[in-house]
C-alpha cells in the first residue's frame, strides 16, 4: 500500500490497550483487526536528496550498506529474486509502528549488528544472551520460540523456562545497539517512528560466515536425496543459500575480496604517504591492520572447509577493480570513513587530492595478483603484501 494509506489506516486505528500489547491484533468496536506496523522502509535508497539524518559515527564503519551502495548483493544472475531493487537495495530502514505492534524473537540478517534509533515514541527491548540461545529452540534446534510471551510448551522448547531476559525501554532520543547473535523480541508501548540500520564489518565478519556454514549444511541437507540426478548440485545448494539467508559462499567471498583490496590500498598509502604508521596516521593504520587480519581468518575457515575450492570462475579480477567506478566509489567512501572515525581530516583531503593510480599502486609490485579465485588466492595476495611492507608498519595475524 501507499504510505499515506498506510497513515490514515494508523489515524483511524484506536489505540491498542497496555493487555493487548503482546498480540499482532486488536479489537475495535468488537472486532479483530491487526496492528498496523510498517517494516523495513527503504526510505534512505528511496529517497537519497532527502538527508533525513546522518548515522551516528559509533556505527559508521559499516561495510554491508557502503557495498550495496556501489554493487549488487548477488554475483550470479541466477540468485536474483523478486523486486530485488528494492528488498535488496541496502539495510537501511525506518519503521512505523502503533502502540501495540511488536516484532517476534529473532536474531539479526546475516547476524549482523544493528542499531535503532527512536525518532519518537517509546519500545520495551528484550535480549537474549547468545550463550543461552539454545534455550529458545525446540529440540530438533530448528525451530524458535515465536513469541516470549505466549504460553510456550515445555514439551516442545524444554529449556525455554531457563532463559534469562535482559529488558530494557527506549525512548524517543535514544539509540539501541544490537550485537551480532543476540535474540530479541521488540514492542512499541506508544506509536513509535524509528530508524534501523543492519550492519557487519571486519569485527563481526565471523559471524556472517559461520552463519552461511550452518544454512549451507541445512540447504545440502534438505536435497541430499536428489545429488545423484542433479547436474549442478553443488550450484542448486548456493541458489537456495541464497535465497534463503540473503547472499552466498559466492556472495560473500565477492564481498571479502573488494574490501580486502580497499584495506590493502588504503594501508599501503598511508605507509608509503608517511613513511612509518607512526602519530597521526598510527590509529588508522592498526585498524586496517586489524581487517585485514580477520579477512585473512574468515578466507582461512573458508579454505579449510574448502568453500569455492576448484572454482574457475574469477571473482575479481584487481586490474578491471582498479578501472571499475563502482571499486573507486567504494575505496574512497572507506578511506574517508576512517578519516572520520578516527578524526584525522587531513587523511580524508589526502584521499580526495590523489589520483586513483596514484593509490592503487600495484603494478610494479611482487604481490600483484591478476585474478582472484579462491580463498586461498586472496590469503596469498595478502600474504605477499604484507611480505613487502615493514613488519612493524604492516602486521597481519
Amino acid at each position: 500500500m501507499l504510505v499515506s494509506d498506510f497513515i490514515a489506516r494508523c489515524l483511524l486505528q484506536e489505540e491498542a490497550s497496555p493487555v493487548q500489547c503482546n498480540n499482532e491484533t486488536c479489537a475495535i468496536n468488537g472486532a479483530s483487526v491487526s496492528v498496523p506496523y510498517l517494516k523495513d522502509w527503504h526510505f534512505v535508497k528511496e529517497y537519497p536528496e532527502y538527508v533525513a539524518y546522518e548515522t551516528p559515527r559509533f556505527f559508521c564503519d559499516d561495510w554491508l550498506n557502503l557495498y550495496l551502495d556501489n554493487f549488487k548483493i548477488h554475483i550470479d544472475s541466477d540468485t536474483q529474486q523478486p523486486n530485488e531493487e528494492i528488498c535488496c537495495s541496502d539495510y537501511r530502514f525506518v519503521y512505523i509502528g502503533v502502540k501495540g505492534s511488536w516484532t517476534p524473537l529473532h536474531a539479526d540478517v546475516f547476524r549482523s549488528y544493528s542499531w535503532s534509533s527512536n525518532v519518537c515514541g517509546k519500545k520495551k527491548w528484550l535480549f537474549l544472551d547468545p550463550s543461552q540461545c539454545h534455550l529458545i529452540f525446540d529440540r530438533n534446534m530448528k525451530n524458535c520460540v515465536y513469541n516470549i510471551f505466549d504460553e510456550v510448551s515445555n514439551s516442545k522448547f524444554p529449556g525455554f523456562s531457563k532463559a534469562i531476559w535482559l529488558e530494557c525501554t527506549q525512548d524517543a532520543g535514544e539509540i539501541i545497539f544490537v550485537p551480532s547473535g543476540w535474540y530479541h523480541q521488540v514492542h512499541n508501548l506508544e506509536d513509535t517512528i524509528s530508524i534501523n540500520h543492519n550492519w557487519f564489518n571486519a569485527y563481526n565478519l565471523s559471524w556472517v560466515w559461520n552463519l552461511l556454514v550452518r544454512d549451507y549444511n541445512e540447504a545440502k541437507d534438505y536435497i541430499e536425496d536428489i545429488k545423484d540426478i542433479c547436474d549442478d548440485f553443488e550450484g542448486l545448494c548456493q541458489r537456495n543459500l541464497a535465497a534463503n539467508t540473503g547472499m552466498n559462499f559466492y556472495d560473500f567471498f565477492t564481498f571479502m575480496s573488494y574490501f580486502t583490496l580497499a584495506n590493502l590500498v588504503l594501508l599501503r598509502y598511508i605507509n608509503r604517504r608517511y613513511g612509518s604508521a607512526t602519530g597521526s596516521s598510527s590509529t588508522i593504520a592498526q585498524h586496517l591492520s586489524m581487517n585485514l587480519g580477520c579477512l585473512r581468518k574468515t578466507a582461512s575457515e573458508m579454505k579449510h572447509v574448502r568453500a569455492l575450492e576448484g572454482n574457475h570462475n574469477c571473482v575479481v579480477d584487481i586490474t578491471k577493480a582498479f578501472e571499475d567506478r563502482r571499486f573507486s566509489k567504494l575505496f574512497m567512501h572507506v578511506g574517508r570513513t576512517y578519516a572520520m572515525v578516527h578524526e584525522q581530516s587531513h587523511l580524508a583531503s589526502d584521499f580526495e587530492s590523489s589520483t586513483m593510480s596514484d593509490l592503487m599502486d600495484f603494478n610494479n609490485s611482487k604481490s600483484y595478483t591478476s585474478q582472484i579465485y579462491t580463498p586461498e588466492d586472496l590469503i596469498q595476495f595478502i600474504d605477499n603484501v604484507v611480505a613487502e611492507e615493514e613488519p612493524s608498519v604492516l602486521r597481519v595475524t
